[in-house]
């Protein structure tokens, strides 16, 4: 009896040469995350927050998350609520090595943000910017991060929909998230979502979750709206936290009018701190918020008394004018401060 010259493999040996016949890639991420990741960035922040058991006493404060390097002149994008307050950044590459950055500029409304690094690494990896347009529910992803510290972490999921939660100073361009079931924890905000051509779709935002961590529903700002806001509209940012006061608060504060913003907390080195706007400095509970006074009540903002209709309004004049700011302009604001009307002038 004759036997034809098979060669019987086992089955793992009959599968890799059935993948290399047909040149077929056992795992794409993995090379893509390996292509990409020297592009992502860790991004360490300082800052001073009240200190809970010393009245009138401030410490300091570290706070970590993600972002992404998209020019080779070192502009990169991240978060909002990441550096919204800090008063230092400093961004740690891949390599390890360390390089201090300033907000270039950030919106809150789309939670995204522009820095600018003081100087360039040794190498500097840039990321392609997608088009979240074209992104359709259903379509895999991956995410890479720092969750809890964990810096260089993949995690990969789908886009599970489209939410618009409102629309950006009176564009008809509303803010929308991409929803995704990739695990997103503390530490991944302001990292990228690329799709599966390496291209950046989305910036980490935030989740919704009861637990604390993740539970498959994660949210990331557009790509396309994050261009716009950060680098066509070059979106102001003042480095200044606030609560909004209606007429109940205003009274009870001896406020001149019904309403008004409560001033929190202050960047150092912020346009907010340069403008001299002073931070509260008493902690105390409102109903079931947290919130410090002591600081100034913002009542005008480029001669424009605010009212509840200009604090809501997405195309209040009060917007359009700080938008319109340009480097070197003037910023005005006025301010109720220890019982007196008083304005604070700086410039952009």
């Amino acid at each position: 009896m004759r036997f034809s010259p098979v060669i019987m493999l086992s089955r793992p040996l009959w599968l890799a040469a059935l993948l290399i016949a047909f040149n077929v890639q056992a795992s794409p991420i993995a090379d893509l995350f390996a292509k990409v990741d020297p592009s992502v960035v860790t991004i360490r922040i300082s800052e001073q927050v009240i200190d809970p058991k010393k009245s009138n006493a401030m410490r300091s404060s570290s706070g970590l998350g993600t972002g992404i390097v998209i020019s080779k002149d070192g502009l990169i994008m991240t978060a909002n609520h990441v550096v919204e307050l800090a008063d230092a950044v400093v961004v740690e590459f891949s390599s390890g090595e360390l390089i201090s950055a300033k907000v270039k500029s950030a919106d809150a409304s789309t939670d995204v943000a522009l820095l600018k690094l003081d100087s360039l690494p040794k190498k500097l990896s840039v990321a392609k910017l997608g088009d979240s347009d074209k992104v359709r529910v259903g379509e895999q992803i991956f995410v890479i991060g720092s969750p809890y510290g964990v810096k260089h972490t993949l995690s990969v999921g789908y886009v599970t929909g489209r939410r618009e939660v409102g629309r950006v100073r009176g564009q008809l361009t509303p803010v929308e998230f991409l929803q995704t079931d990739a695990a997103i924890n503390q530490g991944n905000s302001g990292g990228p979502m690329f799709n599966l051509k390496g291209e950046v779709i989305g910036i980490v935002s935030h989740i919704r979750t009861r637990s604390g961590g993740n539970e498959g529903l994660g949210f990331a700002s557009t790509i396309n709206l994050a261009k716009r806001m950060l680098l066509d509209e070059k979106s102001f940012w003042a480095g200044v936290e606030v609560m909004v006061m209606g007429p109940a608060e205003a009274k009870a504060l001896n406020v001149p009018q019904d309403f008004g913003l409560l001033v929190q907390r202050v960047a150092k080195n912020s346009p907010a701190y340069f403008l001299g706007l002073r931070p509260g400095t008493l902690p105390i509970k409102y109903g079931n918020d947290s919130l410090v006074l002591g600081g100034d009540i913002i009542i005008g903002i480029m001669g424009i008394q605010l009212t509840d209709e200009l604090l809501d309004a997405a195309d209040s004049p009060i917007r359009k004018r700080v938008a319109q700011l340009k480097k070197g302009d003037r910023i005005e604001m006025t301010v109720f401060r220890e019982g007196e009307v008083i304005k604070l002038f700086t410039t952009r």
